[in-house]
């Protein structure tokens, strides 16, 4: 397989999109019931150099962002990990390739912690994170409603052994 990865770009919103839908209709990927309308919607909080896609060929086989946690100055370089990939190729080392790679750039971007807020049930994507360096920070419990149903979050962080060293 020949992967390519490289920042998102309007152009890639449709197959985004549907990447995104497919998540959402797991139940075990967000408190979201559907995507956004737009790219711009979808790109709002992100950031432009941590906004990636992985394909192959002319298809988009997953994506991942990285937005601010919070506009506060103090929180400049926490963000938040998104990340979904297209069902077909799920357990195919997608996901990791792309969380290593958003790794990388988040660094490069003077990001010192990155969190993510996952499903307890979503086993795959906690198990994905603390291979990439996530430790578990807690529970998160009846955080939100899905569907009418309380679920609990588990709550991970990196912290970069590169960025935020100083004293």
């Amino acid at each position: 397989m020949n992967f390519m990865i490289r920042n998102a770009k309007k152009d890639d919103w449709d197959q985004i999109k549907n990447i995104y839908e497919a998540g959402i209709s797991t139940g075990l990927a967000t408190f979201e019931t559907k995507a956004p309308s737009t790219y711009e919607q979808w790109f709002l909080k992100a950031h432009p150099e941590c906004t990636l896609i992985v394909q192959e060929e002319n298809k988009i086989l997953g994506w991942c962002k990285l937005s601010s946690v919070s506009d506060r100055l103090a929180y400049v370089g926490v963000g938040e990990v998104s990340i979904y990939v297209h069902p077909t190729v799920q357990g195919k080392g997608i996901g990791d390739l792309l969380l290593k790679n958003l790794i990388i750039r988040s660094e490069q971007q003077g990001f010192w912690t990155l969190q993510a807020s996952i499903f307890s049930e979503n086993k795959s994507s906690v198990y994905l994170h603390k291979k990439n360096g996530f430790r578990e920070v807690g529970i998160r419990e009846k955080i939100g409603k899905f569907n009418g149903v309380w679920r609990d979050n588990v709550l991970l962080e990196r912290r970069s052994s590169l960025v935020g060293l100083e004293e």
